[in-house]
Formats: C-alpha cells, sequence, structure tokens
C-alpha cells in the first residue's frame, strides 16, 4: 500500500501531478488547486491509502511538484 500526503493550502496548481496520475488528481475548478481524489482532510493535511500499483505515478508527482508539498510513503 502507499499513503499519499498532500498540503493543499500550499499548493500553487502548476498541474504537475495531474500529469503525473490523472485518475487521482483533479484540478479545482473552484480555486485552482489540486484535488487528490479519495482522500480524508485532517489539520490542512490530506491524506489517501491507495494500491502499490499507484507507487510509480505519485513518486513521480512527488518528485515534479515544484513546492514540495506531496509526501509518498511505501509501507
Amino acid at each position: 500500500m502507499v499513503r499519499i500526503q498532500y498540503h493543499r493550502e500550499k499548493c500553487i496548481g502548476c498541474n504537475a501531478c495531474v500529469e503525473a496520475v490523472h485518475d487521482r488528481w483533479r484540478l479545482s475548478r473552484k480555486d485552482g488547486k489540486s484535488t487528490l481524489i479519495g482522500s480524508v482532510e485532517k489539520k490542512g493535511f490530506f491524506t489517501a491509502i491507495v494500491p502499490d500499483d499507484e507507487y510509480e505515478g505519485h513518486l513521480q508527482a512527488e518528485k515534479n511538484c515544484p513546492v514540495r508539498i506531496i509526501k509518498i510513503e511505501q509501507f
């Protein structure tokens, strides 16, 4: 399993995560920031647990994020 943690408040809406994993990320039309689909919010951080087959895509999203607000952990 893979844990994705994302600090949405600091998102700049660059679309890097959406390009890496378009099935899990979307840009909000409301504020232009990314939304992690299937996540749960706690104190401004959004967390999702996803299958191992999504690891490589999310690792790419983490590397491409210019503000470094996506953290990926495989467990």
